[in-house]
């Protein structure tokens, strides 16, 4: 089977040498996802060229094992999740609807973000270990030689034109499986996508529909969570209940 192409031209983003950043801009771009927010570099790369999809961080005991920064990030009150990518961070934080506290709006955690990003890079706190940066360079979903054709051309259609319009919107995607007889896609959303109000439409008007254009062996598409994830979410909505049945006493 000849396998389709999806290369379309990409624009590199520069290296830049930690030594020579003086001042860290940022700035903040808002996503479909009001409970989320990108916070942008112009003159730093927070992941190296060699990772090709961004770096999404739970909680505070993923941070420890993955990110610095991150859980430098977590320290402040309100950030639910976050997702690093080349030139952003998008962070994911609590329902503000959820508490009184007023330190849950943008207008007052967006500054503290910042903050907490440009003194952790002016300190030359790494943004990733360096362990667990090896480990997902290693085990990114890029298209391999040994897939099979409908795997390598659904892995090259997603990197290529799938993932770069989600990170856009400080989001990301993984590709999880393909199950050749239901023409069922699997895949992970991160970032913004996953828990924003609009996930389902992107994932079936969006996603879907580009893989079924233009590949035909693809009938569907379907979300996953990793069991921790599972797990985290179904405590968070507990968590999520009770405070709002407390609001209504």
């Amino acid at each position: 089977m000849f396998r389709r192409s999806f290369n379309i031209p990409a624009k590199g983003i520069p290296v830049f040498n930690r030594g020579l950043i003086r001042f860290l801009s940022l700035k903040t771009v808002g996503t479909p996802n009001e409970n989320a927010l990108k916070f942008i570099s112009t003159d730093f790369n927070f992941l190296p060229e060699s990772l090709t999809s961004a770096v999404e961080v739970n909680d505070l005991p993923e941070a420890s094992e993955r990110s610095p920064l991150a859980s430098e990030l977590f320290k402040l009150n309100g950030v639910k999740s976050l997702l690093i990518g080349h030139n952003f961070i998008t962070v994911n934080k609590v329902d503000p609807e959820l508490s009184n506290n007023p330190d849950l709006h943008w207008d007052s955690l967006s500054t503290k973000v910042k903050n907490v990003i440009t003194n952790a890079v002016d300190s030359n706190i790494p943004v990733l270990n360096p362990e667990y940066l090896d480990e997902i360079v290693r085990t990114q979903d890029e298209a391999q030689e040994d897939d099979d054709d409908v795997t390598y051309e659904i892995k090259e259609l997603i990197n290529t034109r799938i993932r770069p319009a989600l990170q856009d919107d400080g989001g990301d995607i993984h590709f999880r499986s393909f199950d050749p007889e239901s023409g069922t896609v699997y895949l992970k959303l991160q970032g913004a996508c996953k828990s924003c109000s609009l996930s389902e439409d992107t994932l079936k008007n969006g996603i879907e529909s580009m893989l079924k254009h233009y590949i035909p062996e693809v009938e569907q598409v379907k979300s996953v969570l990793d069991p921790e994830e599972e797990i985290a979410l179904r405590e968070f909505e507990k968590l999520e209940k009770k405070l709002k049945q407390q609001q209504t006493l």
